[in-house]
Order: C-alpha cells, then sequence, then structure tokens
C-alpha cells in the first residue's frame, strides 16, 4: 500500500491535520470545517489519480469537518474515524495515537489455542456499551474462551442495528462509545488474556448513509450483483482504489485498535474475477503492514478449500473459514430442521461423522438448495481451520421467532452437543449466552427512518413465506418487527438468570469443558495427535483422540436411551476412566448418570437419555 493510499481521511500532523479523499470524478472538494465558533472552508488539491487531499495548520484532534463535492454537501468523510452526530452528521477528527496503550507484552492468541466468543456489543449487557463489555470479561476468563468475536462496530442509521447495515466502514458506532472506549476495551481483554476479533463487512453498503456513490461511481461494480444490490467494483475499471480502500479499512482496524484479527462477512459475496483474487491480495498486504500476526476468518457458504490454503498453493491465505455443515447437520438431527438449505442435510449420524472428520459434508456434491455442486476437497487441511458453532448471529437471529437451539431441543441433547462442539478437533465458536442456555431470543432489528422502516418489516416477513409455519400470512404478522425497539430489547441478556437453574449448571457444564480443552493437549489440534471418528449405532457419535500413548474417547449420543459399546482403542485390553459426563450432578439439577460396564474389558456406556461422557485409557 503506497503512503498517499494509506492516508486517506483525516491524520493528525504537527501543526495541523491533513485531508485526503477520492473523488475522481469531482472537479471541485471543499474540506468545511464545522466546529463551533471556528468554522471556515477550505479547499482541496487534486491529484492525478483522483485523490483531493491538503494540510489545514491549526486544526486538530476533536474538530468537526465534512466535504462538500462540486457544491454538493456537505458530507461526511467515507474514512471518518468517529460520527459523534450519526452517519449523516459531520466526522471528527480523531488522533489514534494518542491513546496510552499497556499491552505491549501481548502476542495474540494463536490458531490453535482459538476459542471464540461471539457477541453484539449493544445487546451483551444491560449498558449496551464497550465499557459494559468490558465489565464482564471476567466472566469469559472464567468459562475458558479465548477470544472475543464483536459483530460489526462500522457505525450505522439509527441507535440500534446488527451492524451488517454499517456504512462509516472506519468509524466504531457512537451509541456503543468513542473510539478511545474500544481501545479501553481491547487494553483491557489483552491485560485479562484475551484476544478480541471483529467482525467487518465488505461485501455492501448499507441501505441508509452509503455517500459513496456521490465520491465515486467506481466504487460499485457494473458487471457483478450480490443479495444486497451491486457488488464492489474489485475488478472493473477504476477497481485499484476501491481495493486499495478496503484493505486500509482492514488495517486500521486492525493497527489503530490493536485488534486480533478479522471476520470477513460474506466472503462469497467479493465478487472478483481479476488474476489475484481481493481476498489474497487482502491478507498479503495486511499481514506485510502490521507488525505481529493477526488471524483473518472468512465466512463462506461455497466450503472452498482454496480460501485457507496458502497462496503457493493456489489458494488465497486466510487463516480459517466458518463452516456451516456441522451445525446444519447438528440442527437436522436435534430439531429436524428441513427447509430452506436444511434440505440438503439428513442429520444422520453418520454424514455428521463425516463432517467432523473432514471439516465439512459438501465436497462437490450436487446441492438442491443451491441447485447445483457444492463444496471443494478439504484433504489435508488441519481442523482448526474450521470453525464450528451450534449458535451464532445468524443461525439464530435469521430463524423468524430468534429461537438458540436450546429454546428447541430437549436440555441432556444439548449438554450433549455443547460437549460434541466443544471437544471436537475444529475451532469452536459460542454465542452470547449459549453458555448459560439464556432464555433471550436474539432477533433482528433495526432502526432505519420510517419509510425504510417499513420495507425492511415488510421484507422480513416477506422472507419467511416459503416456510410451512409461516405460510399463513396472519402467522407471519407475528413475526417481530425489525423497527420495533421491543425487538432490540428482549434481545438484550439478563445477566440475573446466571446464577439460577437450569443456567448455573449449564454454565459449569461449558466451564468444565473448556478447561479440559484448554488442558488436556490430546482436545487441541497438534501434529502429534491422531484422530478418528466413527458412529456407534443411529445414536451415538465417537472421537477417539490418540497421542503420546495415552488415548480419549468422546461418546455422545445425541437422541435417546440406550447402550452404546464403541470399539476399544488399539493396544490390548485396558481400564477407561470418566473424565466428563453431561450426567455428573454438577452439570444438571436431575442427574441420570451414564453406567459404565465395571468389568472394563468391553467399553460399554448405558445411557438413560442423551449424553457425552469423556474417557481416558489407563
Amino acid at each position: 500500500m503506497s503512503p498517499a493510499r494509506a492516508a486517506l481521511g483525516a491524520s493528525c500532523e504537527p501543526g495541523g491535520v491533513r485531508f485526503r479523499v477520492w473523488a475522481p470524478e469531482r472537479r471541485v472538494v471543499e474540506l468545511c470545517v464545522e466546529t463551533a465558533g471556528r468554522e471556515a472552508t477550505h479547499p482541496l488539491q487534486k491529484d492525478a489519480d483522483g485523490f483531493f487531499g491538503g494540510v489545514v495548520a491549526g486544526l486538530g484532534p476533536g474538530e468537526l469537518y465534512r466535504f462538500r463535492l462540486d457544491g454538493e454537501g456537505p458530507l461526511p468523510d467515507p474514512a471518518s474515524r468517529f460520527q459523534p452526530r450519526g452517519v449523516h452528521g459531520p466526522s471528527e477528527v480523531v488522533d489514534p495515537a494518542a491513546f496510552a496503550w499497556t499491552d505491549t507484552g501481548w502476542r495474540g492468541v494463536p490458531l490453535e489455542e482459538l476459542v471464540l466468543y461471539e457477541l453484539h456489543v449493544g445487546t451483551f449487557t444491560p449498558s449496551g456499551t464497550f465499557a459494559g463489555v468490558a465489565e464482564k470479561l471476567p466472566h469469559l476468563v472464567d468459562l475458558g474462551v479465548t477470544a472475543l468475536e464483536l459483530m460489526p462496530l462500522a457505525d450505522f442509521p439509527g441507535a440500534r442495528n446488527w451492524g451488517y447495515d454499517g456504512v462509516s466502514l472506519f468509524a466504531p458506532a457512537r451509541c456503543y462509545g468513542r473510539p478511545d472506549d474500544l481501545r479501553r476495551l481491547v487494553d483491557e481483554a489483552h491485560r485479562l488474556g484475551l484476544g478480541v476479533l471483529l467482525d467487518v463487512v465488505h461485501n455492501h453498503f448499507g441501505p441508509d448513509g452509503a455517500y459513496w456513490g456521490l465520491y465515486s461511481p467506481h466504487y460499485f461494480s457494473k458487471l457483478h450483483e450480490t443479495p444486497w444490490g451491486a457488488a464492489m467494483n474489485l475488478d472493473g475499471p477504476s477497481s485499484g482504489p476501491v481495493r486499495d480502500f478496503f484493505v486500509e479499512n482492514a488495517t486500521r482496524w486492525l493497527r489503530e485498535y490493536r485488534l486480533d484479527g478479522l471476520r470477513l462477512d460474506a466472503t462469497h459475496a467479493l465478487v472478483d474475477d481479476s488474476p489475484r483474487h481481493f481476498l489474497a491480495e487482502l491478507q498479503a498486504r495486511v499481514r506485510a503492514a502490521l507488525p505481529r500476526d493477526v488471524l483473518l476468518i472468512a465466512e463462506d457458504h461455497r466450503n472452498l478449500a482454496s480460501l485457507v490454503r496458502p497462496e503457493a498453493e493456489a489458494g488465497w491465505g486466510l487463516d480459517a473459514v466458518w463452516a456451516d455443515d456441522f451445525h446444519h447437520e447438528m440442527r437436522r438431527n436435534l430439531a429436524g430442521d428441513h427447509e430452506g438449505y436444511y434440505c440438503d442435510f439428513s442429520g444422520t449420524l453418520a454424514d455428521l461423522a463425516t463432517t467432523v472428520r473432514d471439516g465439512w459434508f459438501f465436497k462437490g456434491q450436487h446441492s438442491e438448495h443451491f441447485g447445483g455442486p457444492r463444496g471443494t476437497d478439504p484433504a489435508g487441511l488441519e481442523a482448526r481451520r474450521f470453525v464450528f458453532f451450534l449458535q451464532n448471529h445468524d443461525q439464530v437471529g435469521n430463524r423468524a421467532l430468534g429461537e438458540r437451539l436450546h429454546h428447541q431441543v430437549d436440555p441432556a441433547a444439548f449438554r450433549a452437543a455443547s460437549t460434541l462442539l466443544l471437544c471436537a478437533p475444529q475451532t469452536p465458536l459460542l454465542f452470547m449466552g449459549q453458555e448459560w442456555a439464556a432464555p433471550e431470543p436474539f432477533l433482528f432489528f433495526t432502526d432505519h427512518a420510517p419509510g425504510l422502516g417499513r420495507l425492511v418489516t415488510e421484507g422480513r416477513r416477506r422472507e419467511f413465506r416459503g416456510f410451512s409455519a409461516f405460510s399463513d400470512p396472519v402467522r407471519r404478522e407475528r413475526i417481530p418487527d425489525p423497527q420495533a425497539a421491543s425487538s432490540f430489547e428482549r434481545s438484550r441478556l439478563d445477566w440475573a438468570r446466571i446464577d439460577q437453574e437450569p443456567h448455573a449448571s449449564t454454565l459449569r457444564l461449558h466451564r468444565a469443558l473448556l478447561r479440559l480443552r484448554g488442558q488436556e493437549p490430546l482436545l487441541r489440534d497438534s501434529p502429534r495427535r491422531s484422530v478418528r471418528v466413527a458412529t456407534a449405532g443411529d445414536d451415538a457419535l465417537v472421537v477417539e483422540y490418540t497421542g503420546d500413548g495415552r488415548t480419549l474417547l468422546l461418546v455422545a449420543r445425541l437422541r435417546g436411551a440406550g447402550a452404546v459399546e464403541p470399539a476399544p482403542p488399539a493396544g490390548g485390553v485396558r481400564r477407561p476412566r470418566p473424565l466428563l459426563s453431561t450426567e455428573d450432578p454438577a452439570f444438571t439439577t436431575d442427574a441420570r448418570p451414564v453406567a459404565l460396564d465395571p468389568a472394563g474389558h468391553a467399553t460399554r456406556l448405558s445411557f438413560a437419555r442423551p449424553g457425552a461422557v469423556l474417557l481416558e485409557w489407563e
């Protein structure tokens, strides 16, 4: 990235502030200082590449400003670091170097130790702020996760939003706090040993407050479309500055807030037919610009192994990818979901075993939902490169009523599924409140102006007309209104419940599982470990971990009662020792212990209901 291209927006310098903005089709761009009592207009100079810039002496942090384009505007800065009055108001000059960091010894979280905890800042705590999240960091440390994953923070219209309608892509949403409040959150997380990743959206702009088209029509592709409208111009004429813009966006979040990584939203919608895919360029340039390792994780439903293979092997070089197939197989098995993309999944234990063994199920087979082949062969990819989950913001919030998995399945089955998730060889992700089976839903919510908001509400309900439960128009009208403040408030976690049953015992289970994952070498991805995944009948999955002369066996019965007799480990007859059972009294208020054959010569486990047991062979 050239120095000139790296200086978008307002940059503090000795004696003044440098401004730079790309507006190649404009003739005149003026800076409008709007700080009370200091109002002034300053012309900016245009260079050969269509960038307008200049240094204005006497300005500093805290100044409010906008740009006027050929007399049109004033408009906020596309690279604004903060929008104190909302996405339509003036931008504020922020000096990111002024913050006093204390995390100089922090070295990040390696992928093999990553356990993610996804949260939405606005609904995670009563205050809905960065400071509120910081107050709950000790809970996450005690839980045993190793990194937060924050849903998008780029400022959006209104006072509440998931974040995927962001339009000020460099500016933390003002409703959560100021930029330094986010820095304090990251600094405190690092002090406590937690990493922080951020979800960023580069595949589309939000529908309200996206002024990019006024600055340059070249931000938008004339060749490609996405579900949200025109794709970003990553491969057409004048696409170079667009690619630079998004690379700088990623780099600045990581550098200025010392984040440990990014989750790249919907990378399947980053359409790019150029010789070097944008994702390959993004990861290489970001890594080159930073003095430390960072994690770059894709969200992509295509099951492309190329996402995480190195460029030297014709890949794009990302670290990991969200792997949906595990979630879909589990929901089909446990809750019976079969409409929409669930139509592609059987939910059988055999298919689930394949998914855990390989990282995803679809490796090129025909997908009824997508109408063609889906997926590629993941052979040779380490398990840690697949992010598994039972819940996340999409898979909960994009349900009509925002139900979580534990709202719809038997608690014993949920405990078994949670044990499989947290002991599987892949990288696990928890969604906020999952660890204590929070009763609150996570609904879709927005705060758009009335006209746009009405369209969002109608569109949201129309999305579900193809589902049998909402084929009746009367029932569709009962789908919570995204625009209603109550949809937002109902999604806020109630921390008073955490010490009540059954939530307290569910939390103890998650803590115990994550403690085991952190301390037990065989539960961590390592070349010295081998993993075998098999079925035991129609209702149980067996995962065997072997290494350094030791064997662990996870037996997860997801349905019903019955006996499970997994094949004994190699190396002769040995006696199994239980390490953890979901029927331990600490993890349920009505324990129904799993009986283990007392002779020890044949591993026979008798389950009174769904459950999971982790065994070690002595």
